[in-house]
Formats: C-alpha cells, sequence, structure tokens
C-alpha cells in the first residue's frame, strides 16, 4: 500500500511540475479590462448657423413623411419646434403615429435630433405666426405675443383661485314707524 501511496504523490508531484512550464501568452491589455467599447452611431447635434435655412430643411422633412400636409418650424438657438398639419379628421392614434415618424426622421438628421414636433392645431398655427414675425423682422415681439397667447390657453383656471367680489352692503331704507 505504501508504494502506491508513494507513486501517486510522485505522479502528482510530475503532474503539478510540467504544467508550470513558462508559456508565451499575452495578457490582457490594461486599457480595455474585458470591456466591449461601442461606438457612437447617434448623429452628432451639428451648431446651427442659419436658422432659416435649418427650418426651411426640417420642414421639408417633415413634410416628406406620410400623413402630414404642411409642416411649419421654429429655430432658436439649437433648439427647432416643428408643428404639423394633419388631416383633421384623423384618428387620434394615427396622428400620433404620424408625429412619432416625423420625430424619428428627424432623430436621424443631426439638425433634428433635438427637435419638439407637436401635431396640435393651435400650436403648429402659433409656430408658423412666429415664424412669420420672425420673417418680418419681428423675432422678439412675434415671439413674446405668441408665447403670452399660448400660455393664457395652457394655464387652467381653477374655481378655488376666484375671488368673487362682494357685493356691497346695501343698508335697507329706514322706515318711518309713524303710520
Amino acid at each position: 500500500m505504501l508504494k502506491w501511496l508513494t507513486s501517486a504523490i510522485i505522479v502528482a508531484i510530475v503532474a503539478t511540475g510540467c504544467s508550470t512550464v513558462a508559456r508565451n501568452e499575452t495578457s490582457p491589455s490594461p486599457r480595455n479590462n474585458g470591456r466591449v467599447q461601442a461606438q457612437q452611431t447617434e448623429p452628432r447635434k451639428k451648431e446651427i448657423k442659419d436658422s432659416a435655412q435649418v427650418a426651411a430643411h426640417l420642414e421639408q422633412l417633415a413634410k416628406g413623411i406620410d400623413g402630414v400636409t404642411n409642416a411649419h418650424c421654429v429655430v432658436f438657438g439649437n433648439t427647432a419646434i416643428v408643428g404639423i398639419d394633419v388631416d383633421a379628421k384623423m384618428e387620434r392614434s394615427r396622428v400620433g403615429t404620424i408625429k412619432y415618424s416625423v420625430a424619428e426622421a428627424f432623430r436621424k438628421d443631426p439638425y433634428g435630433v433635438d427637435a419638439l414636433v407637436t401635431a396640435d392645431i393651435d400650436l403648429s398655427q402659433r409656430i408658423n405666426e412666429i415664424g412669420a414675425d420672425i420673417n418680418r423682422g419681428r423675432p422678439i415681439a412675434g415671439f413674446a405675443e405668441e408665447m403670452a397667447d399660448i400660455m393664457g390657453r395652457l394655464i387652467p383656471q381653477l374655481p378655488r383661485d376666484i375671488m368673487p367680489q362682494e357685493p356691497e352692503k346695501q343698508e335697507a331704507p329706514k322706515m318711518n314707524k309713524k303710520l
């Protein structure tokens, strides 16, 4: 039995000794640390230098979507607001689908990445009026007027905020008690 135990220990020592032979393997690069590097697939947002040209470009892009009858765009700084016109008889779910399609087309465009899209008829008309004011040389005044109108429509009137006017206290005419 001692022979078997001795030979098993010798075989184990020889087997472990052979596995420590120096191998020429490269270790993983410390830069990657086993991480996967992804390439950016989203278009980079471009600096807007000519607002009118970008507005026209985004309007044409929106008009190219099936179901959009017209589009209005206003560009302020690096942000664009686009109002789309659709058929008034169209179902709400279909309008949402068209709006999503326009936003998807803008996502692929470097100028439209951060654009805001609305299918609201009133907002679209107001965006059109702001654009007309900008073209007439009144960008700030036109914007301020339209924003005041938009805010007037958006802010709700709460009944608890209404302060009723107290009727003036009228004194009853005094009657002479002489009868």
